[in-house]
């Protein structure tokens, strides 16, 4: 990946504002709690939005931490002139599975009116525009990876916005499995699809905030000829080394198939098998946890444990989908356990498992009926397909990415917030 003018990024950002909410409080056993975007952003009687027509982009993952929806608590409080809400994939209130949006509706505890924001930067910007729209914000809690769409619904909705000169702001959160480096393959061009839009790395290690600062900074001068007007609310009392379980704050699933932060600690690695003909678990209690297929049986297992990879463990397990790949049909295969965070690598744990069920079970290869490989969507090229058909090692094809994601690791750290 060619390198970008850093000088000129960063001096973009001088422009960014950043509301930064007060002190972090604490528990009564003293562990201190992770203070989110809208806690700062309602403490200061939203006068960031005062006087604005405002339009909110939310899911069931922006709730207050006594579990109330932000979208609820802004229209009873009066103080916030709330015009729409703009639903990702999955929807607003959740209603949707994978690949959809929901349907236009009048949400009936708000009454507000509910766009389908999933995947169509044209609709959004006539959407943003017959609204008359002042101020778009953001608020969904990500989980780290290239390929979760909400990152790129909130990339669309900052196109839209900078094209009807209106302003974004994005109410932070935790990254759910640590700010820690970005790790991970880089996506090129050529196989841009809406698992992955920009080149970012498959981990990217930040939030939705620091993830803001750098599609404004690197990517809409290119798309749209200008940055949107940013703000960024910042959290307090988050660490990039923090387990979401340290926060403080309360889990609610981003989607159908993220029900555990044990998930979305998985799922930048384990997603990978959506582009393989075995199970990745959906239409299972475990999504991403358990992989299978009928025909694998404990030999997997066994080849897996000798393999000796760092921070996990693998258990024989058999289950049988009630949806999507598999349904209805009993499928052997591995339950994915974490026995330790700090060394624990999803990418090169779930490259392994491709590797050696290849070998033993070669029957099952990569997914059929794409035009693009979907394998190549979301690793972002054609580099680890190929190094896997050629035989490479889970060594040779990390290699494969090294420079690219030196490259992204200087642009990414001109935009961290949290250091």
């Amino acid at each position: 990946m060619r390198r970008r003018n850093l000088l000129a990024a960063t001096a973009g950002l001088a422009a960014v504002p950043l509301l930064a909410p007060g002190t972090a409080h604490a528990d009564p056993d003293g562990r201190r709690r992770v203070r989110t975007g809208f806690t700062a952003l309602a403490d200061d009687d939203y006068a960031l939005l005062a006087g604005q027509r405002v339009g909110v982009i939310a899911n069931p993952t922006a709730v207050t931490p006594d579990l109330r929806h932000e979208v609820d608590v802004m229209a009873e409080s009066g103080a916030v002139d709330l015009v729409a809400v703009f639903g990702p994939e999955h929807g607003f209130r959740g209603t949707s599975q994978a690949g959809e949006g929901e349907d236009y509706f009048i949400d009936p505890k708000t009454g507000l009116p509910v766009y389908n924001a999933y995947n169509d930067k044209d609709k959004l910007a006539r959407y943003f525009g017959e609204l008359a729209l002042d101020t778009v914000v953001f608020d969904i809690q990500d989980v780290g990876s290239r390929f979760y769409t909400y990152i790129w619904t909130m990339y669309l909705a900052m196109e839209a916005a900078a094209r009807n000169d209106m302003s974004f702001v994005v109410l932070d959160r935790p990254n759910p499995v640590t700010g820690r480096d970005a790790e991970g393959p880089i996506l090129h061009e050529e196989v841009a699809s809406f698992v992955g839009l920009k080149a970012i790395s498959q981990r990217h290690g930040m939030t939705v905030g620091e993830l803001a600062r750098l599609f404004n900074a690197e990517f809409l001068p290119e798309s749209v000829g200008r940055s949107v007007d940013l703000t960024v609310v910042r959290m307090t009392g988050w660490k990039r080394r923090m387990r979401y379980e340290e926060t403080g704050l309360p889990w609610v699933a981003p989607s159908p198939n993220m029900p555990t932060t044990t998930t979305a600690r998985l799922y930048p690695g384990t997603c990978l098998f959506e582009a393989t003909q075995l199970s990745e678990g959906r239409g299972t209690t475990q999504p991403f946890q358990v992989i299978g297929a009928p025909g694998i049986d404990h030999r997997w297992q066994a080849a897996l444990t000798a393999a000796d990879l760092p921070g996990v463990e693998f258990r024989e397990a058999y289950f049988k989908p009630v949806f999507s790949k598999w349904q209805g049909a009993t499928c052997g295969g591995v339950e994915v356990q974490i026995t330790d965070h700090d060394v624990f690598d999803p990418i090169r744990t779930a490259l392994a498992m491709i590797i050696v069920q290849r070998r033993e079970f070669p029957q099952y290869g990569w997914r059929e009926g794409d035009t693009v490989p979907w394998i190549d969507k979301l690793t972002g090229s054609d580099q680890v397909r190929t190094d896997i058909e050629a035989g490479a090692d889970v060594d040779t094809v990390i290699a494969g990415w090294r420079d690219e994601l030196a490259d992204f690791r200087d642009i990414r750290r001109d935009h961290l917030l949290y250091r």
